[in-house]
């Protein structure tokens, strides 16, 4: 089985767009659910559905893998699997480092779904002497003096970081150093690569803050809903604004996107 080091997915070459090839992850998700339950064919509609994209965007972006489907009849589900995963490179054996083997890299070292999505995580690697040759789900964790030549007789070209910060970065240029042109950043900083390196980073913190928003704006219009009607002035008192006058009054403090109040930086 050919290594990552050896071959490398031909999205770009063949013009795929960036936003088409970070859907395909999630029609491979809902189709591998659909090949487990032998569901043989599924229509755009459906599999849309189950993606969580309209079926207008899928059929386009399966027009970049060249599938149609049949009308009448849909897409079949094993076909699909096959050239999504070809697509994505998956068909082939990924050797992946992860370093940094605390609470999160320990967690992502036990992660059973990398062998089944193409993926063989060839080392652990930590920094700790205390940590070197503990067994981490199966696999002796080794030091850190060790990261260039681990890549090089692994054929490693998939990194993944889950180190602090402070160290980020240092891990991540001995990784492109020694032939690493992907990583995957689980530190909470942003990394600095040259061109031809791929970084995608994973922030929990950041997406809970997304949804806190969420949260509390939902919370605002349910309490907009509770208030009902418009205050009246009671006797004696400044009159209410009339919502007109309001209404033109709230324009000009809008923010730039106009659905918001502008709100400026501390």
């Amino acid at each position: 089985m050919a290594t990552g080091r050896t071959h490398r997915p031909a999205t770009r070459s063949r013009g795929i767009p960036e936003a088409t090839v970070a859907r395909l992850p999630l029609y491979l998700r809902a189709l591998t659910a659909l090949s487990e339950r032998s569901v043989p064919t599924v229509s755009s509609e459906e599999l849309a559905a189950a993606a969580g994209v309209n079926s207008a965007k899928l059929r386009k972006d399966f027009s970049y893998l060249g599938s149609y489907g049949t009308r009448g009849v849909g897409y079949d589900v094993e076909y699909l699997v096959y050239q999504i995963s070809r697509e994505l490179g998956l068909t082939q054996d990924w050797p992946v480092v992860i370093v940094g083997i605390g609470n999160l890299g320990a967690a992502l070292a036990g992660y059973g779904g990398f062998a089944s999505r193409g993926f063989r995580v060839a080392a652990l690697i930590d920094a700790d002497p205390a940590m070197t040759g503990k067994p981490v789900a199966g696999i002796p964790v080794q030091h850190s003096d060790d990261l260039e030549k681990i890549i090089s007789e692994d054929g490693v070209s998939i990194g993944v970081i889950a180190t602090p910060a402070g160290v980020a970065q240092q891990v991540c240029d001995r990784l492109v150093a020694a032939g690493v042109t992907s990583i995957l950043n689980f530190a909470p900083t942003v990394l600095s690569v040259p061109d031809g390196v791929d970084v995608r980073k994973v922030d929990l913190s950041i997406e809970l803050q997304i949804l806190a928003f969420h949260e509390q704006r939902k919370a605002g219009e349910e309490l907009g809903i509770e208030a009902g009607a418009e205050p009246t002035a009671e006797p004696g008192t400044t009159a209410a604004v009339p919502p007109a006058a309001r209404t033109a009054e709230d324009a000009g403090r809008k923010g730039p996107d106009g659905d918001m109040p502008a709100v400026m930086p501390a």
